[in-house]
């Protein structure tokens, strides 16, 4: 029996109701008890535990899939009984595809892409943790995807389904801040040597042992082969551009979320890398500032956005000298958004606003604007799964928003990456003074892991 939940008429009339765009599955049935039959595609470690208490535990697990049966094996002691386990998530999709409704993929960026493509294209919703692709090719191919397959996509920066958003969005957009022209945005890391992040001494690194339980070419997946490095898992693959993004591709898609958001922002027009730490070939850096600038709209006029990542001497830089904000970091903030009568701050995960100055901030808070975006139950798991069971509207972080704000953070990336200014055609999707450099547009993948190429 085919257990998937489609979203008909009544998701049309959520949408329509909340300004959200109403579409249509194509495929009828549901499953019997009212759940919605989910599988894994990555299972180990906190990334899959998020998915797993927000939400998951509470539907119909029916498949777990790892290239890294060490690493998962906790989960899976916790989690698993008689669900089937894979290595290849091709393999578990082709087996069970009919079994499955949705999948959450919590893999390493550079596996993103195909994994969620491979679930679209046999009708499977998916919930794909951020960024959401490894270059700009992929994102609006994502995009398509969500438009052709029709199945309820959700990308996972977590705080697009929060209220302090809302607040935050709703602000700018009542005014009470007036006109942006600026953006500071920032993060402490990366910590190289801690968990996450790690400079080798060398590029390529040492070749190291496969470990028991690493199916290593699985996990290699759309990438170039390679030999296996020890510090590349089970995080720190995360400094290597090969197969991370950097804290501008882990932390921009949460904490530029609310600029993109408020002011509608679409591509930049440029990005520019104004400083940047040295680092090894492939290799992130310690610390960086990279520049964006985006076109003005018939609502607003042009803004600059400016990312800072790495350690930073505030006194010397993000200097903003208004309403009381001495600069980017004022507060403990994570990002500024700086208007003609005040400021709204918020966190790295969007959160809650701080509205600066007083005198903007009191009349704000005794009446604050009329609630415009409907509020969120269940966190961004929640409103995924609710948009599947037919209980709730399409997801606010669904691809047609999150892959305009992945392209946003990837151009940035490239432009920290090869330390340079990048001008971007956002029609054409080109790179136009660097044209070298759209070989990272539309990266190469190896075979037997190309999707994408008919959309």
């Amino acid at each position: 029996m085919r257990r998937r939940s489609f979203l008909k008429g009544t998701a049309g009339t959520l949408a329509a109701s909340t300004s959200l765009q109403g579409f249509a599955i194509g495929k009828p049935g549901s499953s019997a008890n009212g759940k919605v039959n989910v599988a894994f595609i990555g299972s180990g470690g906190w990334i899959a535990r998020q998915p797993y208490e927000q939400g998951c535990k509470d539907e119909n697990l029916v498949a777990f899939c790892d290239v890294d049966r060490t690493h998962c094996a906790e989960n899976m002691k916790n989690w698993r009984t008689n669900q089937p386990f894979y290595d290849d998530y091709r393999v578990m999709l082709d087996k069970m595809h009919k079994e499955i409704d949705a999948v959450v993929v919590s893999t390493p960026d550079h596996s993103h892409f195909p994994a969620t493509l491979a679930a679209m294209e046999r009708g499977i919703h998916v919930y794909t943790q951020k960024p959401l692709t490894h270059n700009i090719w992929q994102a609006r191919t994502l995009l398509k995807a969500r438009n052709h397959y029709k199945v309820v996509t959700q990308m996972g920066n977590q705080g697009h389904a929060g209220d302090g958003i809302r607040k935050s969005v709703e602000a700018y957009r009542a005014g009470v801040i007036g006109e942006v022209q600026e953006v500071f945005a920032r993060n402490d890391g990366p910590e190289m040597g801690g968990e996450h992040f790690a400079n080798p001494k060398t590029m390529p690194p040492p070749e190291s042992p496969v470990p028991e339980g690493l199916a290593w070419d699985l996990w290699l997946g759309p990438a170039a082969k390679r030999p296996f490095y020890r510090e590349y898992l089970p995080y720190k693959w995360r400094a290597v551009y090969d197969f991370g993004s950097g804290m501008l591709g882990d932390w921009g898609c949460h904490t530029l979320d609310t600029p993109v958001w408020a002011m509608e922002l679409d591509a930049p027009l440029a990005v520019e890398c104004l400083e940047r730490k040295p680092s090894l070939d492939g290799i992130i850096p310690a610390g960086s500032r990279v520049r964006f600038e985006f076109p003005g709209n018939d609502k607003r006029g042009p803004v600059t956005l400016q990312w800072f990542d790495g350690p930073q001497d505030w006194s010397k830089v993000g200097r903003i000298g208004k309403f009381g904000a001495e600069n980017a970091a004022h507060l403990g903030r994570a990002c500024w958004m700086v208007g003609t009568k005040g400021m709204i701050g918020c966190g790295t995960h969007a959160g809650e606003p701080a509205i600066l100055p007083e005198e903007v901030r009191a009349p704000w808070k005794a009446k604050p604007p009329t609630e415009s975006i409907p509020r969120v139950r269940g966190g961004s798991f929640g409103e995924w799964l609710s948009a599947i069971k037919e209980t709730g509207p399409e997801p606010g972080s669904n691809f047609s928003y999150s892959a305009k704000l992945t392209e946003i953070i990837l151009l940035g990336v490239l432009a920290q990456r090869f330390d340079t200014r990048i001008e971007w055609d956002a029609k054409a999707g080109r790179i136009t003074n660097h044209p070298e450099l759209n070989a990272f547009v539309k990266e190469p993948m190896r075979e037997g892991w190309e999707y994408g190429e008919s959309l």
